[in-house]
């Protein structure tokens, strides 16, 4: 059973989510070559305040 595990920095919409999961979901079914039913997404939403680039915060740049 493939699990994808994704972070993502909080704003995204609902439909942005489900297209994510999709059409992850989809080019690993076509790659691994398992049955969709078997694949797990799990996105998981970051605050800027906890997301670090070059030293500063996302919130912060």
């Amino acid at each position: 059973m493939p699990i994808v595990q994704i972070q993502l920095l909080e704003g995204r919409s609902a439909e942005q989510k489900k297209k994510i999961i999709q059409e992850v979901t989809a080019t690993i079914v076509q790659t691994a070559q398992v049955p969709i039913d078997s694949v797990r997404v799990i996105l998981t939403e970051v605050p800027p305040i906890h997301w670090g680039t070059g030293g500063k915060t996302k919130a912060e740049q």
